[in-house]
């Protein structure tokens, strides 16, 4: 009996142990740079409408259902979506614009489980017809699901995700006359 104790007792240690080290917090981000001028790349990123033509969610499930509340590339505009078990269910909300330079939201999922984190979609003039664009988010993961992020590879799995729709939206704007 004791020895099961002693057991029971080193397992609940390392579960606590593991539980301190494992982050809290979450940050990724990708960047590209298109060839067309940053007021002209900001005008389109800062609706959020536009994001479906280059989303790799879109791509995930081209079924599903959005809704839209409020004035597009305004704050306080919110897009919710229900899709399949790729995308899930949530929605965005627009927090701060910064005119040409960076649109912040909230980013809410309900399905397949509940989060939040701040999406960021920024830009930076690299010359008179190039922008540097830098898609990202963060956030934290509470105690004790941040043992979650230690064996999830989000940088590899999200940011391949990123680095597909920043692609795809690079295609986009340079073939937009």
């Amino acid at each position: 009996m004791q020895l099961l104790i002693y057991i029971l007792a080193v397992v609940a240690l390392i579960l606590i142990i593991v539980i301190l080290i494992a982050p809290n917090e979450y940050s990724l981000s990708r960047s590209i740079i298109i060839d067309k001028p940053h007021k002209e790349v900001f005008q389109y990123l800062k609706l959020i409408k536009n994001q479906e033509h280059w989303s790799p969610w879109k791509k995930k499930d081209p079924n599903m259902t959005q809704e839209f509340i409020g004035e597009d590339g305004k704050v306080g505009f919110v897009s919710k979506w229900k899709g399949n078990k790729d995308v899930g269910e949530g929605e965005q909300e627009i927090l701060t614009i910064i005119e040409n330079e960076l649109v912040e939201t909230q980013l809410r999922f309900f399905k397949p489980w509940k989060s939040q984190s701040i999406g960021t979609l920024m830009v930076a003039k690299v010359e008179d017809d190039q922008t540097l664009v830098t898609w990202g988010f963060s956030g934290r993961n509470p105690t004790p699901f941040n043992v979650f992020m230690l064996f999830y590879d989000m940088d590899k799995t999200v940011g391949k995700d990123f680095e597909e729709g920043l692609a795809d939206l690079k295609r986009l704007l340079e073939h937009k006359k």
